[in-house]
């Protein structure tokens, strides 16, 4: 005969000197493989190549140097470089690309977009500049009309219905929010040497609100404070979007999934 088991088994003490183990986190992707997304994949493909389009014609409109000066520009550059790289990703089944990098993607889209629509082609704006790629007062014609819109409007509302509709929710984070602003602070130093490099030169501020020779410093310094300051609210703004937006992006599950070891039902 065998002595019962007690109903109630006391818990043992701790060995002294053994160490208790962390808790280990194993990535999702490390069960279940990556799934390939190919319609998110064309459709950044087709946005990229919007953009890349929109950017070139610019190029053989006007100087170069001049044309690669302008914000809208340099966001449509890097906007159809990572939506390149994130439709290689979602075509080959890899993990996206870092959110800090596609964060500032979209943020810079859509201050590209913002800026054009509330200042520069806004009647009632003391700073308005509807051909702001040409450097005219008058609303642009021809291939400059077309591009115009595609880079600050078809290609923002693009980003952000990407980020919408195609992208995993709470990615973004505040600590590389900060950081964003490193670039657009760069971009008003770099346009306010610009424009002290060439004196007398028409046009040498691209942006009217920018403009040193009609404003003065300290009122451009105060439209860059006021800008900045709507540019870190919009990131924190996108950030606490993130977090409680809902996840568009439904995996469906398989019963017979691959996980490297399988379970069998219990004998007896």
């Amino acid at each position: 005969m065998t002595a019962p088991i007690p109903r109630d088994i006391p818990d043992l003490p701790a060995i002294p000197g053994i160490p208790a183990l962390l808790p280990s986190h194993v990535p999702a992707t490390a069960v279940v493989a990556p799934a390939r997304r190919p319609l998110a994949a064309v459709c950044r493909l087709l946005v990229a190549l919007a953009a890349a389009a929109a950017v070139a014609v610019e190029l053989t409109l006007g100087s170069p140097l001049r044309t690669l000066s302008h914000f809208a520009i340099q966001a449509n550059i890097l906007l159809a470089l990572v939506f390149i790289l994130s439709a290689r990703r979602a075509w080959s089944a890899r993990r996206p690309l870092p959110s800090a990098l596609t964060g500032a993607t979209l943020l810079y889209a859509l201050v590209t977009g913002l800026v054009y629509h509330l200042l520069l082609a806004n009647e009632s704006s003391p700073y308005a500049l509807p051909g702001v790629l040409t450097g005219e007062a008058a609303d642009p014609t021809g291939w400059h009309a077309i591009t115009t819109q595609v880079l600050h409007t078809a290609t923002p509302i693009a980003a952000l219905l990407d980020w919408l509709l195609l992208t995993a929710p709470r990615q973004l984070h505040l600590r590389p929010a900060a950081t964003w602003l490193l670039y657009p602070l760069t971009y008003l130093a770099v346009t306010l040497t610009r424009g002290e490099l060439l004196p007398g030169t028409p046009a040498r501020y691209l942006y009217p609100f920018l403009d040193v020779a009609q404003h003065g410093y300290k009122s451009v310094l105060g439209n860059a404070l006021l800008i900045g300051l709507a540019i870190y609210a919009l990131a924190i703004a996108l950030v606490a979007l993130d977090h409680a937006r809902p996840n568009p992006i439904r995996h469906r599950v398989h019963r017979r999934t691959k996980t490297g070891f399988r379970l069998q039902p219990p004998v007896g």
